[in-house]
């Protein structure tokens, strides 16, 4: 067997399977060819007949599967530090956001941004995202809230992947907010997002699922499951973000639709958990969020525990309620805030954040036939990833073999 590269002498995490723990593998070995994974295990099991054109001493560091950020809006115009500031002098979200500020601010920045606007913007906070291991990330829409800047945001996401050796994945969230020009007709604009933009975004190929805002300040379960009908028709996968200020039943319906992931989930219920459960879908924690918005309410993580309901981890970054682009600060904020194990922080920013993307078959664990996405810490062991804050033990990040 030859290799186009082998990493050798490596302490391996692979977070394969559906167990508890990292699946560590101590004197590893990962062969990769063609840009993907021939080979994991024990060296000592290499075939007697292996060769490799380039080889690669890990000197005992750790290796994981590269990171993974199921859940980021990274493309957007301006920035709300004012509003970082009105909440300091104790305005809420809700107050905010009713005043003409929160999403629909950022909606006015990203409407007067080119596209190339849109991309300069957003390198920056990939590149962060790059520097501590991060491989695949997931970048939504929704501050458009128009057909034209909505798509201009995904083509906008996509021609990230061009710039940097990164995957992306994009996401249709224009049931994100009510644009100012509806005029309080919520109904009126989720047709337009169903009749109009919906279908143009998929003609065109620009979004890999399509996601919504149920909540009391933005949509309510109706309306949102009017555009689940649509993007099924459409054949394209759903994602929500439910749960997060109350309990309108996002999870439950979300689950009902046989979404990939509901996120946030601060309310979600013994039901919804259960439902979730039930259907696959991934409840996706954001702790930047949670603290950035000072909640008071974690998500039901025991509750999660106890239904089997699989949870990830991401960071959110958006620029109002969680400006973080650091997946390792996400893990520490997962521990210290929602008391997540170090394994359940681990897997939720690689295989459950795969998972939560329609993914895992191609990312997020080492196993053969998956990319060669390989994140190489100095690290003595894995815990120091969740343990640490503002530090970065990053070695080498491995993307498609590369």
């Amino acid at each position: 067997m030859r290799f186009d590269r082998i990493w050798f002498n490596a302490r391996l995490a692979t977070l394969a399977g559906d167990a508890d723990g990292l699946g560590i593998i101590e004197g590893g070995a990962v062969g990769a060819t063609g840009g993907h994974i021939a080979f994991v295990g024990p060296a000592e099991n290499l075939p007697t007949d292996w060769d490799a054109a380039e080889r690669i001493d890990c000197e005992g560091r750790w290796v994981t599967p590269g990171l993974v950020d199921c859940h980021t809006h990274l493309v957007f115009g301006g920035d709300r530090a004012h509003e970082f500031e009105l909440r300091l002098k104790g305005a809420s979200y809700e107050e905010i956001a009713r005043a003409g500020g929160g999403i629909v601010s950022t909606v006015k920045a990203t409407r007067a941004a080119t596209e190339d606007d849109l991309v300069a913007s957003a390198l920056p906070r990939l590149d962060h995202l790059l520097a501590e291991g991060c491989t695949t990330v997931e970048i939504k829409s929704g501050y458009g809230l128009d057909l034209e800047t909505e798509a201009r945001m995904l083509r906008a996401a996509k021609r990230l992947s061009d710039e940097r050796a990164v995957t992306v994945t994009t996401t249709f969230l224009g049931a994100h907010a009510l644009p100012p020009e509806a005029n309080g007709d919520k109904d009126a604009y989720i047709g337009k997002v169903c009749e109009e933009m919906l279908p143009a975004i998929a003609r065109e190929g620009l979004a890999d699922a399509v996601d919504a805002f149920c909540e009391g300040i933005a949509f309510s379960p109706e309306q949102t499951a009017r555009v689940f009908a649509v993007a099924r028709e459409l054949g394209l996968s759903t994602k929500l973000h439910a749960d997060q200020l109350s309990n309108l039943g996002g999870a439950k319906l979300a689950a009902g639709f046989g979404a990939l992931s509901a996120d946030h989930l601060e309310y979600t219920d013994d039901n919804g958990a259960a439902a979730m459960a039930q259907a696959g879908t991934v409840a996706v924690l954001l702790p930047g969020a949670f603290y950035m918005l000072r909640e008071t309410q974690a998500p039901p993580v025991e509750t999660f525990r106890r239904h089997g309901t699989r949870m990830a981890l991401a960071t959110d970054c958006n620029p109002g309620t969680s400006p973080l682009t650091s997946l390792l600060l996400t893990m520490n904020m997962g521990a210290t805030l929602f008391r997540l194990t170090v394994e359940e922080c681990l897997a939720g920013v690689t295989r459950e954040a795969a998972r939560a993307l329609g993914r895992l078959d191609e990312i997020g664990t080492l196993e053969p036939g998956k990319a060669c996405d390989l994140a190489i810490w100095n690290i003595d062991r894995p815990a120091e990833l969740v343990y640490r804050i503002g530090f970065n033990p990053l070695h080498t990040r491995i993307w498609r073999g590369q």
